[in-house]
């Protein structure tokens, strides 16, 4: 049995449907939020340009172990969320702007001061300090490592923590996540 990605119910033979360019596989009575989507018929004759997550293939002995590392990394991408891009980025402290400030401060430096040491535009210190702009990783690199501070977000990994939403099972369905407008 399979979750509705919408509202959440059990069912045997889920339809995919795509609802605002997003493709979920619901049950029957959420069909009519979107538009089916039609699966292709799986042929048996091999493409000329085929992929290694096809099951159909015209070689010969490489192509069962490629088919089975397939068939592992997809079934385990289904039990844990695929990690992307910003995963591996740290967040900016939201008071970003006050610790560079406080440490600029305690170390007697004037914000013309601090950006010819950094070699940067006393502009660019100012606004950072304001909090109008946000350093690049190179201007933030430069400034923890003066100023001898740290400018990324504590525990920012905790934000999925936070979450309370989800069944029982741990899975989440866009049920869970949406809030009406009625």
């Amino acid at each position: 049995m399979v979750q509705c990605e919408m509202c959440g119910a059990e069912t045997s033979s889920p339809k995919t449907i795509k609802v605002e360019g997003a493709k979920l596989d619901v049950c029957s009575n959420c069909t009519d939020f979107g538009t089916e989507v039609k699966q292709p018929a799986s042929s048996s004759a091999s493409t000329k340009y085929s992929t290694g997550s096809s099951s159909s293939s015209s070689s010969g002995g490489g192509q069962s172990a490629g088919s089975s590392t397939g068939s592992s990394s997809s079934s385990s991408s289904s039990q844990r969320r695929r990690t992307d891009m910003f995963d591996d980025m740290e967040e900016l402290a939201t008071d970003y702007d006050d610790r560079v400030r406080n440490a600029r401060e305690s170390k007697g430096l004037s914000q013309s001061d601090l950006a010819n040491e950094l070699n940067e535009k006393a502009s660019l210190i100012r606004k950072i300090e304001r909090g109008d702009t946000l350093p690049s990783d190179r201007v933030q690199s430069k400034l923890e490592n003066y100023l001898d501070i740290d400018l990324s977000a504590e525990g920012s990994s905790g934000g999925d923590s936070e979450w309370s939403g989800g069944s029982s099972t741990g899975s989440y369905t866009l049920g869970d996540v949406v809030k009406r407008k009625d």
